[in-house]
């Protein structure tokens, strides 16, 4: 059974920024996320069940990219993620 037009979106270009918000903007924010967590949990733990958390967070927010109808507030919560999880990362380094 095809999908109902009218919930599909018409601007290619909005479509092409999902894609792109799902998978790059879903990786970073799963990567910077697991940097984090080395903070709190040993490193040898994190990377093991990074395997599988990893793809499962990443599938998620994915997903999620294609569920919200504004593209720009999927680009600013991932970029936002990232900037978070990073900063906090980068800045346990220098201390």
């Amino acid at each position: 059974m095809p999908a109902n037009k009218k919930y599909l979106t018409k601007s290619p270009w909005i479509r092409l920024s999902k894609i792109l918000a799902g998978a790059i903007g879903g990786f970073a924010v799963m990567f910077s996320f697991h940097l984090f967590l080395t903070l709190i949990f040993p490193k040898d733990e994190v990377v093991a069940t990074s395997f599988i958390l990893g793809y499962i967070l990443w599938a998620f927010l994915m997903l999620w990219a294609f569920v919200e109808k504004n593209v720009w507030r999927i680009w600013l919560a991932y970029l936002g993620a990232t900037i978070l999880f990073s900063s906090i990362y980068i800045l346990s380094c220098i201390l």
